[in-house]
């Protein structure tokens, strides 16, 4: 586990959870939904209080679910990004630690998909290498 650790952390089910970038450069969040219609929402706070939109979405990444071809697709910065197309299941985004208000700590995505369990997160860059059974909780 190489990578686990050293150049990342990764959190599984992460819609409607604070990720705590004190330890990293970033995130990048990786969501899907079978029909490829979400709409995310992301903000910031301040260990998982005082919560307020982060708008800094404007690049976005599209694939089919079952892997493909990446195509990119910009916007003005928004806190929310509605993927309107069906035939892309699987979008994804980074955001970097120094796009947070002055503060702020945290982010948080959530997604309108009914599980709330389409939402990936890669935390990465992190500054202080570990095995991977030492590092931080990835959430607050």
């Amino acid at each position: 586990m190489d990578g686990l650790g050293r150049l990342f952390n990764y959190v599984a089910e992460a819609s409607g959870v604070h990720i705590p970038l004190d330890g990293a450069r970033g995130v990048t969040f990786l969501c899907y939904e079978a029909d490829g219609s979400q709409i995310v929402t992301l903000k910031e706070s301040i260990d998982g209080a005082s919560e307020q939109n982060l708008v800094v979405i404007d690049t976005i990444w599209h694939a089919p679910g079952i892997g493909g071809v990446w195509t990119k697709v910009t916007q003005t910065a928004l806190a929310t990004y509605d993927n309107a197309d069906h035939a892309s299941d699987c979008i994804a985004f980074y955001v970097d630690g120094a796009q947070l208000s002055d503060g702020f700590n945290c982010l948080e995505l959530t997604t309108d998909e009914a599980s709330g369990l389409g939402v990936r997160a890669i935390i990465h860059d992190l500054y202080a290498q570990r095995a991977p059974e030492l590092l931080p909780s990835s959430v607050v």
